[in-house]
């Protein structure tokens, strides 16, 4: 009791110290004029990780368990693409076009049709991302693939996971050739890759909730420009209140300018917000994904099991060399606050502060984990380091061993006791 009480101090000393130093810096100086940023999850992937730090010495790296988002894709509702086209069709036929409005009409019926076919399936681009991660993940841990052995690697049942997971395993094989890889994409796999989409008689809730500042109605309404938006296009905006309204057309045109750039060639959106239209929109969307998919943290629970269960295993001595798993944003945006990466855990009391806890822009398309796990042979310690979009991270519940390094013990244990905290709920869905 007294280890867990005194734990427990040094992890609010230590997120009150993340606190102080949140605050410090303006994450919308770092976003203005970042295009990529101001995508939020839907922009591309980056491949700009600094160096990473030596392991200490004596370790080296012998497994390794991630987790990935599917790579770049065309926008995932359709409803992106038929109700920008609906509602500036019916402002033609009023007459209600600015002469902007009446070049996006022009040019987005040009652009609309293959799009509008191919709504949520991946693109080039997203193989492509995937093929490099690989690539970069063999030749900086040679030692976990060197000798062949095991990879199991899982996807959800979308199409863009699954093509996601071939071309990362079909690029891994090429740069480690003495693996056995083994893929699936079954639905029994979807409580640990994708609980959201798990068959109804597989889904079991975990207790436990986050707190929510404002309702995020509320937060858009005193965010959005939505005169200064819409002025742009329309003369009279009567007509959208009969197909979803302003805020639905705005949503839908935003997400379109957000992800259009994986998939289409050109500028010919980039005039449409102003720059502070811009930062308000990010703003908006990234408290809704903190809202909707950071609000579902404990749900990513039976993931980090299966993540130290499978690496335990490969500790022990077990076949497999790695695990991979392919999803989606509303998992990587959950279980990011959940491990509490560099302090993201903490629940602020107003909407207007989670965008110095929680940043969207680091659930990129192809968004990945990796818990690299290292071993000694005259240490008989293990120790993993966590890397995001291949980036060392900080764990701030945990004293690390060195630099980013921790202890899997002090891993694995703070997962058992999260794991008491939030257990299951017996009613499970029918």
């Amino acid at each position: 009791m007294k280890r867990t009480f005194c734990r427990l101090l040094l992890v609010s000393l230590l997120l009150a110290g993340v606190t102080a130093q949140a605050q410090t810096y303006n994450v919308l100086d770092i976003v203005r004029g970042d295009r990529q940023r101001l995508s939020g999850c839907e922009g591309p992937y980056r491949f700009d990780a600094p160096a990473q730090t030596a392991a200490p010495k004596g370790y080296t790296p012998f497994y390794i368990s991630h987790y990935g988002r599917h790579g770049s894709r065309y926008a995932w509702n359709a409803n992106t693409y038929s109700v920008i086209l609906e509602c500036l069709e019916a402002a033609e036929k009023a007459g209600s076009l600015t002469p902007r409005g009446e070049k996006l009409l022009s040019d987005y019926r040009a652009f609309f049709e293959i799009p509008s076919i191919n709504t949520g399936d991946l693109v080039e681009l997203g193989s492509a991302q995937h093929r490099e991660i690989a690539r970069i993940m063999a030749q900086s841990f040679p030692e976990v693939f060197a000798d062949g052995g095991k990879i199991l690697a899982r996807a959800s049942t979308s199409q863009r996971a699954i093509v996601s997971m071939d071309a990362f395993c079909i690029s891994l094989q090429k740069y480690a050739p003495k693996v056995d890889i083994e893929t699936n994409s079954l639905h029994t796999n979807l409580p640990i890759v994708n609980v959201s989409g798990s068959p109804r008689e597989l889904r079991v809730m975990r207790s436990g909730t986050v707190k929510i500042p404002e309702p995020q109605d509320a937060f858009r309404a005193r965010k959005y420009d939505y005169d200064g938006m819409l002025d742009k296009l329309f003369t009279d905006r009567g007509f959208l209140e009969e197909r979803g309204g302003r805020t639905q057309f705005l949503y839908e045109l935003c997400a379109l300018w957000s992800g259009y750039h994986n998939y289409c060639d050109g500028d010919w959106l980039e005039d449409l917000f102003t720059e502070e239209q811009a930062l308000a929109f990010w703003e908006v969307n990234n408290y809704f994904d903190y809202v909707g998919h950071g609000g579902q943290r404990y749900q990513q629970i039976p993931l980090v099991l299966d993540i130290v269960a499978l690496a335990d295993e490969a500790i022990a001595g077990g076949p497999y060399r790695a695990h991979f798993r392919f999803g989606h944003d509303t998992v990587f945006n959950a279980i990011c606050p959940l491990l509490n990466i560099d302090g993201t855990g903490f629940q602020p009391d107003s909407a207007d502060d989670v965008k110095y806890w929680f940043q969207d822009y680091d659930t990129p398309m192809a968004a990945n984990l990796q818990f690299v796990i290292y071993r000694s042979k005259k240490n008989p310690q293990i120790l993993f380091k966590l890397l995001r979009n291949g980036r060392e991270v900080t764990l701030p519940q945990f004293e690390p061993v060195s630099g980013p390094y921790y202890a899997w013990d002090d891993f694995r244990a703070w997962v058992q006791q999260l794991d008491r905290e939030h257990p299951a709920l017996q009613s499970a869905i029918r």
